[in-house]
């Protein structure tokens, strides 16, 4: 944890503060901004929290919610005179400034003192502070120990610990990951003295479904999933027409691709989404088997071994089929997980 000193002392007075994320935040993003935010406004700082774009409703129950700035929904000029004012900005949960779109120019050209706690995979260098550790299961976990650094374990309410609840929760797929270590039982255990509901907070994320969303993993689970039992792998390819259809909102995609890697035998999973600018992909696998690698090589991305993305400007039957035409180069590795497992 480098200049923790350095940081006890940006913040050891009312400051201003800009706490942002990467787009499209999951609960491990949103979770770590909001409640790092909370912690922050009980010290006695002026906090913002701005978005690079919106994100699933079933994320809306945190506190602080409500205040949140999204970028892309007509808050550009906004976003811009915090940034600028921001004496202290607060980068959560990804490692490169293209990760937050238009927002990450903003944060190069910005005065403040710039802070990153991350733990994906080849961090940029534009933070005069970072904690920074891929082995951590979850940017939450992360910020949970920070705040105990900076000797505030007990400004940790039942708000902030139920936002770092959720993000260690996601992030670990319910704590069925292998990235959930002695740690992130640790940092849980004392999230829940803290006050986290750990029910509420798993009803809250995973048990308020629309029926839209229940009729489209309903469709997609019986029209949509292809299996390729010879290859160990198994996929979704939505197009924009079938998302449509279904009134696909922000977030109801979230979790499908699990559904294909819990098939019996598959060793790696994919999820190919169309939309207007491009088709975005998730990857996941089981074991050692790098989706990250895949992801970087054809996929313009990145991520965790285990769980990974990318975005490519192709057609949606392209994205398929360089998907399908890279098989091939991991085959033995496929079939080795999927044995070794």
């Amino acid at each position: 944890m480098q200049n923790l000193e350095l940081l006890k002392s940006k913040l050891s007075s009312p400051s201003k503060i800009v706490i942002t994320t990467h787009v499209k935040p999951d609960a491990d993003a949103l979770g770590s901004s909001l409640g790092m935010a909370n912690y922050l406004i009980k010290k006695g700082h002026d906090v913002q929290v701005i978005t690079p774009s919106e994100y699933p409703a079933f994320l809306h129950w945190m506190k602080g919610n409500d205040d949140v700035l999204v970028y892309s929904e007509d808050t550009h000029e906004a976003s811009q005179s915090l940034m600028n004012q921001a004496e202290v900005i607060i980068t959560l949960d990804f490692s490169v400034l293209s990760r937050i779109n238009q927002l990450g120019e903003m944060v190069k050209e910005a005065n403040g003192f710039k802070v990153n706690v991350d733990h994906h995979l080849d961090p940029e260098d534009f933070a005069d502070f970072r904690l920074w550790n891929t082995g951590a299961a979850a940017t939450c976990e992360l910020c949970y120990e920070l705040i105990v650094a900076l000797g505030d374990r007990d400004l940790i309410d039942k708000d902030i610990a139920e936002c770092l609840y959720a993000g260690i929760m996601t992030d670990t797929g319910g704590f069925r990951h292998p990235n959930t270590t002695q740690n992130v039982h640790e940092v849980v255990a004392n999230l829940i003295a803290h006050g986290a509901d750990n029910s509420r907070v798993s009803k809250e994320i995973y048990d308020k479904n629309s029926i839209n969303r229940l009729r489209f993993l309903g469709y997609a689970l019986s029209q949509n999933l292809q299996v390729l039992p010879e290859s160990r792998v198994a996929f979704f390819a939505l197009s924009e027409d079938e998302l449509q259809k279904y009134n696909s909102k922000t977030g109801d995609t979230e979790g499908l691709v699990n559904y294909a890697l819990s098939i019996e035998g598959i060793t790696l999973a994919g999820l190919f989404k169309e939309s207007s600018d491009g088709v975005k992909i998730s990857l996941r696998s089981i074991g050692k088997f790098p989706a990250n690698e895949v992801a970087n090589k054809y996929f313009n991305g990145g991520g965790h071994r285990n769980a990974a993305g990318g975005k490519v400007d192709i057609s949606l039957e392209e994205a398929v089929n360089r998907f399908k035409g890279v098989l091939g180069e991991y085959k033995d590795q496929l079939e080795e997980e999927y044995r070794r497992l």
